[in-house]
């Protein structure tokens, strides 16, 4: 067992750190004051540098190094901005990783090329209006005819919506209740029948636009079927690295809240010293630190766990549901701290406290994450409905 990171590991932290940087401060503002997200020059930059790819396979034009090293990569862009990150976490971590392991080879080559040159953007659509944390209940169905399948529903909380170029949509694949009957399909941004919703207007993820999607006889080729019916636990095995994902950028709000506090301390002054040199600071910095330590061994466990596959339902719920906590805790000690100066939207501390507080939500709330927990400490799933 061994808590170091390797020389090569260690400089790719360091390249990414110093990018983030130098490169994408003026960008993540932007992203906040236009709740716009990153440039289409930026995530053609991110190809450039390999980060659209960091742990996919070199077959298909990633790097083909682990989920580690992609984790790594997204703290340290998700450090400045959770919107700047989002194109590297959909690509390493999110909807590209499941056609990766699940699709057919020709969708495969279809798209996981194009993501890794920056030459499209890919999005999950899970949820609908009565299908959150229940996700078993969805109802967007899609029909078999021939070479197609037809897709029809509603989608809801879509992050990439209207922007992304592609999306992975979970549906009903055949008339098989609950699980048994839901699978996945890629939709192209374009297709007939296709609409989006307005964008929605959150609290935080300023920068990482979310709407409604609306599918109205959408017809899509038959090998754009990612699972077919009765997969779905294949797509919440690839959706165990996702947990890893959101884990990180909530990490990696707490991370950056944490870096910039410490140095705020030792600059502000009252009563004549700086205010680190108060006990009462220095035991809420003290605390922070440990929590975010802790956050981050956790997330790390689960991503060498995988060893280069997919990490486990139990160490990816653990990571995420302990990342996401803390993540809200040490965000409002830092802006506590930090006083007028950490609650003006002058300054980024604010805004890692909103983000903070989203990464709980998404991608399965908090309490779900313990559901999951005790379910696999006990090996077996809960029915919630009885």
């Amino acid at each position: 067992m061994n808590f170091s990171l390797t020389d090569e590991q260690v400089a790719l932290q360091e390249s990414a750190r110093k990018y983030a940087q130098e490169r994408l401060l003026p960008e993540a503002r932007r992203c906040e004051e236009e709740s716009v997200p990153p440039s289409r020059e930026l995530v053609r930059e991110y190809a450039e540098m390999g980060f659209l790819g960091i742990n996919v396979a070199s077959e298909y034009g990633g790097l083909g190094l682990g989920n580690l090293e992609a984790l790594i990569v997204i703290e340290e862009l998700a450090r400045v901005s959770g919107a700047v990150a989002f194109p590297v976490f959909e690509s390493c971590v999110g909807p590209v990783r499941a056609i990766e392991h699940f699709a057919p080879e020709s969708l495969r080559q279809k798209v996981i090329p194009a993501v890794c040159r920056g030459e499209k953007i890919v999005a999950v659509s899970m949820s609908e209006p009565a299908a959150g944390s229940a996700l078993t209940d969805l109802t967007t169905r899609g029909r078999i005819e021939g070479s197609q399948v037809v897709l029809n529903g509603t989608k809801r909380w879509c992050s990439g919506g209207g922007h992304a170029d592609g999306y992975v949509v979970y549906c009903r694949l055949s008339d098989a209740p609950g699980a048994a009957g839901i699978g996945a399909v890629y939709l192209e941004r374009g297709t007939p029948g296709l609409e989006f919703g307005s964008p929605e207007n959150l609290m935080g993820f300023r920068g990482v636009p979310s709407c409604d999607l609306f599918l109205e006889e959408c017809a899509v080729p038959l090998d754009h079927v990612i699972v077919p019916a009765g997969g779905f636990r294949k797509l919440m095995e690839a959706f165990d690295l996702e947990r890893c994902g959101n884990a990180t950028m909530a990490l990696a709000q707490a991370s950056g809240a944490l870096d910039d506090v410490v140095a705020y301390v030792q600059e502000r002054k009252q009563f004549g010293k700086p205010i680190v040199d108060f006990q009462a600071v220095q035991l809420r910095l003290a605390e922070m630190r440990m929590r975010v330590d802790a956050a981050r061994l956790l997330i790390w466990r689960a991503a060498v766990n995988s060893q280069q596959g997919l990490p486990s339902l139990l160490e990816s719920s653990m990571a995420k549901c302990f990342a996401n906590e803390i993540s809200r805790e040490v965000c409002g000690h830092a802006v506590q701290l930090m006083g007028g100066y950490g609650y003006s939207r002058e300054y980024p501390m604010e805004r890692r406290l909103r983000d903070a507080w989203g990464w709980g939500i998404a991608g399965g709330a908090i309490d779900i994450q313990k559901v999951n927990i005790a379910s696999a400490m006990v090996g077996r799933r809960f029915d919630q409905r009885r």
